[in-house]
């Protein structure tokens, strides 16, 4: 039975059990930090760090001009660092999949990729399996995805300055350049957790925690749901398989026979890839001056 619980800000979030409603309450009574801009203070020298889950979050991060990070840990976000770590030119997203087959027409050279409810569509070159996007099948060439909710929180989050993929693949690597990027431009930073057709990610929750774990501590400050967000991380960083293997998402990943791939974006830290949005296309972070 579907529950829901109405955030500060009156969003309704859809959630598929009593433990998903406990915690996000919890998470709403902890939601301490509440601002309505991202624009750093004079008198502040501290990033803000907040955490979004709906489409009506994206669209605030863009008002508010906050760098975004779009999280989607299984399994877009993870594919993107993948396929760019594996030295593919860039990853093109979109919303539908008629969208992907319309461009891919017009440019068959490019890889056609993802998934609708975890499948490979019809007719596609590659489905949504980071496993897939190896060095001898994406080199120096673009991928078109469409999946069922990574792609569309990309493209929802494109108006924002600074747009950012992100995975526990890469917390680490990103972390550190993301809170170089805000505190030079003072701006907030916005993490936001794709989700499976806006119902809570255990995943994409952790893997906030796991981002917001390495950036600097003395220069940024948490709102409630990056603070609890955080804490989950550092209770289960040691077994993050162990734990993300029990979400809703992953047992259905599982059930399909994509097991290695929950355990393969388990990895905490594998890469040094820092994707992020150009245009239309995500692509490796060399220079932040490239994007205007």
């Amino acid at each position: 039975m579907a529950l829901e619980v109405e955030t500060n800000s009156g969003t309704k979030i859809r959630v598929r059990n009593w433990a998903q409603l406990v915690i996000y309450k919890c998470l709403i009574n902890y939601q301490l930090t509440i601002r309505s801009e991202s624009t750093l203070r004079e008198d502040s020298l501290k990033v803000p760090i907040d955490l979004g889950f709906t489409a009506k979050d994206i669209a605030k991060a863009v008002q508010r001009r906050d760098l975004i990070i779009v999280i989607d840990v299984l399994r877009c976000s993870s594919t993107i660092a993948t396929a760019l770590t594996n030295a593919a030119k860039g990853v093109i997203p979109t919303r539908t999949v008629k969208e992907a087959r319309m461009l891919h027409k017009r440019h068959p050279e490019f890889i056609l990729a993802g998934e609708r409810k975890g499948v490979r569509p019809i007719g596609f070159d590659c489905g949504n399996s980071p496993l897939e996007f190896s060095p001898q099948k994406v080199k120096a060439k673009h991928i078109i995805l469409t999946t069922t909710s990574g792609t569309k929180a990309i493209i929802s989050s494109r108006d924002a300055k600074h747009v950012f993929i992100g995975a526990f693949l890469n917390a680490r690597a990103l972390a550190e350049v993301v809170s170089k990027i805000a505190e030079q431009e003072k701006t907030g930073i916005s993490l936001v957790s794709a989700g499976t057709n806006g119902n809570f990610s255990l995943e994409d929750f952790v893997c906030a925690g796991a981002i917001a774990r390495y950036l600097p501590a003395s220069k940024v400050e948490y709102s409630g749901a990056v603070s609890a967000a955080l804490l989950a991380f550092q209770r289960v960083h040691k077994s993050l398989y162990g734990v993300i293997k029990f979400g809703s998402h992953a047992r259905r990943l599982k059930s399909l026979g994509f097991k290695d791939d929950v355990k393969f974006c388990c990895q905490l830290n594998a890469f040094q890839i820092v994707p992020f949005l150009k245009g239309e296309t995500i692509v490796q972070l060399i220079e932040v001056a490239t994007k205007t």
